[in-house]
C-alpha cells in the first residue's frame, strides 16, 4: 500500500487488480475533499455521492437548501457501501465522461 499524502484510515479488503485505485494501483489523487452521503449504486464500480449545502438568502432572508450530485470511482479495496453511507471523495484525473473523483475514506467521516 502506498501514501496518497491524505489522512486516512487504511483500507481492510483486498486488491485485486485495479490500477484504478489510489493505495495500490496508479492512480494520482490531488485537488478537493468532499463528504457526501452515497444516493445511488448502480453502476460497476462507481457511485453516486450527494453534498448538501444550505445557503443563505439575503434578499428572502431564509435558508435555501442546494444539492450536488458526484460520480466517484469506489476502488475494491474499499469493499461495499451501502446507501445511505457517509463517505470521503477526492478528485482525480478525468477515469469517464462524469466520473472525476474517487472515494478515498467510507464509514465513520468526521
Amino acid at each position: 500500500m502506498k501514501d496518497i499524502g491524505v489522512d486516512v484510515s487504511t483500507p481492510e479488503g483486498e486488491w485485486d487488480g485495479d490500477q484504478n485505485c489510489p493505495f495500490y494501483g496508479s492512480l494520482r489523487v490531488r485537488g478537493q475533499i468532499i463528504e457526501g452521503t452515497v444516493s445511488s449504486l448502480g453502476m460497476t464500480n462507481s457511485i453516486i455521492v450527494e453534498r448538501e449545502v444550505t445557503r443563505y438568502m439575503k434578499k428572502y432572508e431564509r435558508y435555501e437548501k442546494r444539492t450536488r450530485r458526484y460520480a466517484a470511482h469506489l476502488p475494491s479495496c474499499l469493499g461495499e457501501v451501502s446507501s445511505g453511507e457517509r463517505v470521503r471523495i477526492m478528485e482525480c484525473r478525468p477515469l469517464s465522461k462524469t466520473v472525476k473523483f474517487c472515494v478515498i475514506e467510507k464509514g465513520d467521516v468526521e
